[in-house]
């Protein structure tokens, strides 16, 4: 690495635990792809470092958000695959019931459409606004407001109620 790329690596350092948890979210909980689209994602932005314009961590959450987006898409033309998490148990450590809150989250996110699951991952897990979110999104603020509001209401029927506190950061 040269003096050059510094910029880039304190960027990395700096900002990479924050990029790993919307891509975690965006990923529905699982670690592993959260960790493959983040470093796809650093590296495509390495080879267009110096050509990114303004503050580069819009710029990554963008690129996160359409990354994820494509890998949905072809994900759905591949043979599914069987998760270990019922089989191996929750491997995040903790207290039991903040473990279990966010084991239902990540499968209600996961069960929205990915659109959907984008706008309330912006919007309530990274506090964008509604207008940072269309923006991000490239579509219309109008568009953020109906998703969010779809999403929250799906969220709320697929949590069960024995964990409404997961919805409080949600309103």
């Amino acid at each position: 690495m040269t003096s050059t790329d510094e910029p880039f690596a304190e960027f990395v350092r700096e900002r990479s635990p924050a990029l790993l948890r919307t891509s975690f979210l965006l990923c529905a909980g699982d670690r592993g792809a959260a960790e493959d689209l983040l470093q796809d994602v650093l590296e495509r932005m390495f080879c267009r470092w110096r050509r990114i314009e303004g503050p580069p961590e819009p710029y990554a959450r963008k690129a996160l958000a359409n990354a994820a987006a494509n890998r949905w898409r072809t994900r759905s033309r591949r043979v599914a695959e069987a998760p270990l998490d019922d089989v191996l148990g929750p491997s995040e450590p903790g207290p039991e019931d903040g473990v279990i809150a966010r084991s239902e989250l990540m499968r209600a996110l996961a069960q929205l459409p990915p659109k959907m699951r984008t706008v309330i991952v912006l919007r309530f897990f990274e506090d964008y606004t509604e207008e940072q979110t269309a923006l991000a999104l490239g579509c219309g603020k109008g568009t953020v407001k109906s998703q969010t509001s779809r999403g929250l209401t799906r969220l709320r029927e697929l949590i069960s109620p024995d964990l409404p506190e997961l919805l409080e950061g949600l309103r």
